[in-house]
């Protein structure tokens, strides 16, 4: 009996065809399955969404040919791809793409191949004696492979002993050596050492806590290996946040203060999901978080032998379809990344964890514009596992869950090892202004000083980058603006150009006014750069790094600067969000907020709730180590609630006044 398979073929819209599966290929196409499939007269990939017993089409053609040996995608990830493209009205195919990495998709970036060279026997020492009188060359290379026991790759050979390619050349000839071309892993973490990191013991809050995940934990359905049968969801069916019938287990919001210990929480919520079998996905905000978290993922688990893979955008396209493989072949068990990694191929998953789950950062900009949170809390209703939501700022949506009953609360209201939370002190820069105090108020200068006299870290944070945020002309008011977004363009002064941070058009930065030609254009505002420059000064023979968008441009811009930050190098690290959250630097004992209304006054409902979360986020990274951390925050409007309920570190009271 004939069997035919409706395929979304790839850049086709929502668009999906039938196409028959000729006997030659059945049984070897599933959901999921990638293959080729002819469209007129060319031949296009596709993926398969449904295997049909019959259809209505007329006309079928048959399915040219499978790639690989297996499904690319399993049933459930093609299902969360349908219910993505329903609620969030985007076509079918835009939700594949985010589903599947383009790496993967387009199929011609293979594993990446390596010569190595390996003894082809025992070489005895006679042998090799009579090899060092007649050629130096080849005795030092059968030597070194001698000692090493094992392959060594041929380029370091080349690089290690002088050899050249005719040495290893001439030895395979004479039957010492054999080559071969062996697959090499591409792993962004592969110069690291990671040292393996016991369990702590937890205190009473997190014990109690850790015991409730342990229950959801426990509770999954025993048929966790059970077939998910692929069922298209229609919008609006199945809300996020919505347990499955058959376990009693609800969406777990873990609120903890900044320095409380969720962490260590997640890492042995991890290993219990291990221990029973399964993986675990674990996602973070900022790909600045990425590394700290690896390091502390691997350290742990590297004992035993659980490879951790990473997700997120800043690997290379090589590193990405490796990483994507050892997923998709068992090889890794737990998962960390970006939002991204919420569609990570894992089989058997027993936990999600989103950490910082209020931040915004998980709402994907481009088209299907899905929410990281959003998504985890449904594809672990798909899977059938728990989810930990965790933040010491959570959203009002997953607080106001929590207060409904639809989230189970779970909260930590002391720091580890009895630290104490940052005092936080508001400066008033409006009697600043009088004094002729630009951006570092006296206070704050006089804090860093004493922080530089003990060797003491400081963090100062500004969510503005480039100089200055805008150009005007003091003479008849005209502030360059983008062509493309009619917003004011920002002033980078290290690359000369005014920078649209909308759109990224890049114009060059007038000498005057482009409509009045007076030479009188003024920069207003500031950024990072211009905080830089001013903490340079005012302390020369500091250390300050900058870390946002701009200077992080290369792949290991972030591990070297937090590497550089944790190990004293840096005496002030000046930065946007990307360093707000999450980080644990134990020698950083004060924070400065530069200007704590950047945010406060955008015309949006959120500005006051994110300006809370992002005071609260920084000023909970000082004081985690054993001195007591103190907070400075610059503002013109030091009464607004946002602020003071920061300053207080008043979670529960600023939700009270902000759910209105």
């Amino acid at each position: 009996m004939a069997q035919f398979a409706r395929v979304l073929v790839d850049q086709s819209g929502s668009h999906a065809f039938d196409y028959e599966i000729p006997p030659q290929l059945d049984g070897k196409i599933a959901v999921g399955s990638r293959v080729r499939v002819p469209v007129r007269t060319r031949t296009l990939l596709a993926t398969v969404i449904e295997v049909l017993g019959e259809t209505d089409a007329r006309g079928v053609r048959p399915i040219t040919e499978v790639v690989g040996t297996r499904p690319i995608l399993s049933p459930l990830l093609v299902r969360l791809a349908h219910w993505i493209a329903d609620y969030y009205c985007c076509e079918l195919e835009a939700a594949m793409r985010a589903v599947l990495p383009q790496v993967i998709r387009k199929g011609d970036t293979g594993f990446k191949t390596q010569m190595f060279v390996r003894l082809a026997r025992e070489i005895g020492d006679s042998e090799l004696a009579d090899l060092e009188r007649k050629a130096v060359k080849q005795w030092a290379v059968v030597d070194f492979l001698k000692s090493s026991g094992e392959a060594i790759p041929a380029a370091q050979l080349l690089k290690e002993i002088g050899a050249t390619h005719q040495v290893i050349g001439a030895l395979e000839r004479k039957g010492f050596v054999v080559t071969s071309d062996d697959a090499v892993q591409r792993d962004p973490h592969a110069g690291d050492t990671f040292l393996h990191a016991p369990q702590l013991v937890l205190n009473d809050e997190q014990t109690a806590a850790f015991d409730e995940i342990a229950k959801a934990i426990g509770s999954q359905a025993s048929s966790l290996t059970r077939p998910i049968g692929f069922q298209p969801v229609e919008a609006g069916q199945q809300q996020a946040g919505s347990p499955p019938s058959e376990t009693g287990w609800k969406p777990i919001l873990l609120h903890g203060v900044t320095g409380s210990g969720k962490t260590e929480i997640y890492l042995q919520a991890i290993q219990l999901v291990l221990d029973r079998g399964q993986t675990a996905i674990m996602l973070v905000p900022e790909i600045s978080l990425t590394p700290q978290t690896v390091e502390r993922l691997k350290s742990r688990f590297s004992a035993a032998q659980e490879t951790v893979a990473v997700l997120h955008s800043h690997l290379s396209e090589g590193e990405r379809h490796d990483e994507w493989h050892k997923i998709a072949d068992g090889r890794a068990r737990i998962v960390i990344g970006a939002r991204s990694a919420i569609f990570a191929p894992l089989e058997n998953l027993g936990l999600i964890v989103v950490d910082e789950e209020h931040e915004n950062s998980y709402k994907q900009e481009e088209t299907p514009r899905y929410h990281g949170r959003d998504i985890a809390v449904l594809r672990a209703s798909f899977e059938n596992c728990p989810v930990i939501l965790g933040s010491a700022t959570p959203s009002l949506e997953s607080f106001r869950n929590a207060q409904t009953g639809k989230y189970q609360l779970l909260k930590l209201t002391q720091r580890v090892d009895s630290q104490k939370m940052p005092l936080i002190r508001v400066i008033d820069m409006r009697m600043e202004a009088r004094k002729g105090t630009a951006l570092i108020s006296g206070k704050l200068r006089q804090a860093i000083e004493a922080r530089l006299a003990k060797k003491e870290q400081t963090i100062l944070f500004l969510n503005r980058r480039g100089f200055s945020t805008s150009l005007i002309c003091h003479v008849c008011g005209h502030v360059c603006q983008c062509p493309n977004c009619s917003i004011s363009l920002t002033f980078h002064r290290a690359a000369d150009r005014l920078v649209c941070h909308i759109c990224g058009h890049r114009g060059v930065t007038p000498k005057k006014c482009p409509e009045c030609k007076d030479p009188g254009i003024r920069y207003a505002g500031a950024g990072t750069e211009k905080v830089e420059e001013a903490v340079s000064k005012i302390f020369p023979k500091a250390v300050v790094k900058r870390m946002d968008a701009d200077t992080m441009t290369r792949k290991e811009s972030y591990r070297e600067t937090l590497g550089a930050f944790r190990t004293g190098k840096i005496d002030i690290l000046v930065g946007t969000q990307m360093i707000a959250k999450g980080l644990h630097f134990p020698n950083v004992t004060l924070v400065g907020i530069v200007n704590a209304d950047l945010g406060l006054h955008l015309p949006d409902f959120r500005a006051g709730e994110r300006t809370f979360q992002l005071l609260t986020q920084v000023a909970g990274r000082a004081g985690r180590g054993d001195v007591e951390g103190e907070v400075f925050v610059q503002s013109f409007t030091p009464h607004h609630p946002a602020i003071q309920f920061a300053r207080h570190h008043d979670c529960d009271g600023f939700w009270e006044q902000e759910i209105e």
